[in-house]
């Protein structure tokens, strides 16, 4: 008699689910992998197929293929509901927020290493998941801050404003940088300047209690940027840590509308990989308990309307456009010089413009979405802000080619190609793989001008792989 062949249901199911071939996930699951530095990874439909009959993924790829499903089916999948309950690299759902904040931060000092070693760093952290960060407990937030106003210093230094103020100042240049030249430079600088000469400085003895909440809500600033850089240049794992570890900062400050700012860039992260649910609990977290009801007008404006995109990927379409209007009429309650925090110096027309034409993007309204796009191009300091005038470039052209006009989609893809000197950037690099992408079908049958500009995409592509 024959013997059976045991067979893994839930993977099979899920993978039915989808709708994806076995090729089409090993080639997701490699994508998950390799923003997580694990870029050798070797996944092919043979794979699989060998898991669907009940064989175990090794390291991390357990990880990777829950990762890739989560996103294809727009929920939560984790290894274990893929029938591999002991996958290694699982998280305790309490244990991210449960830990010390200053233990947290040694953590990532640790952590850090050369960008020679910085794949081999990579592969111990475990992969980009909301199933492995969910939103802290309610009584979280007050535990916290009783804990950081209890905590005795443990370092000799005196620390004073003027401490303060300089890693204001060293946290606005390593945004300017973001923005300029794109996330994919100085991220290991900026965690280094962190964990080091920042960490001592939260050990030290404060003047005062207002010098030590300033102190932290400087560090939490700093910590966020890091972690913005890092999702900037793709790296999900790495910045999804260093989210958690800036909400930490922020709660021992007892700023809650830097929590709501430090929320919604996780709910934008969320929904640029596809977790339209989880980013609108995100979202919805964000504007909860004084995070919007204290935070200025401008910031109001920028937690508004990523929200506004989080329900327009929900498909909650009337509630999208709500929350759109009322972005618009935050922003314009602003006044030129007002007391804003530092850390949405860029915030303005030009990027709730790029905002409001993703949402309405996402809710098919491609005209609308169009005339945003420009809108935002036109009202940018692209010189300031080549990274950002990049990407808006990019959608601009999908957009353009979704409304079935060619020309000028390319004309606004050349203008991207154009600009991309100096640029380390995950979504500037997008931006370029939509372009072959959408190109490449069509080349050998287009004008010259089409084949010219998907020869220089996939020579960019080639010459720029994706970090490791």
């Amino acid at each position: 008699m024959s013997q059976a062949v045991s067979t893994n249901d839930a993977l099979r199911a899920a993978i039915q689910e989808s709708g994806l071939t076995y090729r089409d996930l090993a080639e997701a699951v490699k994508r998950v992998a390799r923003e997580n530095g694990d870029e050798h990874v070797a996944v092919d439909a043979s794979y699989i197929s060998r898991w669907t009959r009940a064989a175990r993924p090794h390291g991390k790829t357990a990880l990777y293929l829950a990762e890739a499903l989560s996103r294809r089916l727009g929920w939560i999948v984790t290894p274990a509901d893929i029938g591999f309950p002991m996958a290694i690299g699982t998280t305790d759902a309490t244990s991210t927020w449960d830990t010390d904040t200053l233990v947290a931060l040694a953590d990532l000092g640790r952590q850090e290493v050369d960008d020679v070693d910085r794949r081999g760093a990579l592969r111990g952290a475990a992969a980009y998941s909301l199933a492995a960060l969910p939103l802290p407990p309610r009584d979280w937030w007050d535990a916290v801050r009783e804990r950081g106003a209890a905590r005795r210093p443990t370092g000799v230094q005196r620390v004073g404003m003027s401490d303060v103020e300089a890693v204001r100042s060293t946290t606005q240049e390593f945004l300017r940088t973001d923005q300029r030249y794109g996330g994919g430079h100085a991220r290991a600088a900026i965690r280094a300047y962190l964990t080091s000469d920042v960490a001592r400085l939260l050990r030290g003895t404060f003047a005062d209690d207002s010098t030590r909440l300033a102190m932290y809500t400087a560090a939490s600033e700093l910590a966020y940027t890091g972690a913005w850089m890092r999702f900037d240049n793709a790296e999900h794992a790495a910045a999804q840590k260093g989210f958690a570890l800036a909400m930490k900062l922020a709660a021992e400050a007892n700023d809650a509308p830097l929590a709501g700012h430090i929320l919604r860039a996780m709910a934008h992260q969320a929904i640029d990989l596809g977790h339209g649910d989880k980013a609108l609990e995100i979202a919805n977290n964000s504007i909860e308990q004084q995070r919007y009801a204290l935070a200025s007008p401008r910031e109001r404006a920028l937690i508004g309307v990523v929200r506004a995109r989080a329900l327009a990927a929900t498909r909650h379409k009337r509630q999208a456009s709500d929350a759109l209007l009322r972005a618009e009429d935050d922003l314009a309650a602003a006044t030129a010089g007002g007391d804003e925090p530092g850390r949405v110096f860029f915030f303005g027309e030009a990027s709730l413009a790029h905002e409001t034409a993703c949402t309405l993007r996402d809710m098919g309204d491609l005209v609308g979405a169009e005339r945003e796009f420009r809108r935002s191009i036109r009202t940018r300091n692209a010189t300031a802000f080549r990274r950002t005038h990049v990407v808006t470039l990019g959608y601009l052209g999908s957009v353009q080619l979704r409304r079935g006009e060619l020309d000028r989609a390319c004309a606004t893809w050349k203008a991207v190609m154009d600009e991309l000197e100096g640029i380390q950037s995950g979504r500037t690099r997008d931006a370029v793989q939509t372009i072959h992408d959408s190109l490449k079908p069509i080349a050998r049958r287009a004008s010259g001008t089409v084949r010219e500009l998907d020869r220089r995409a996939a020579a960019y592509l080639k010459a720029n792989p994706k970090p490791a």
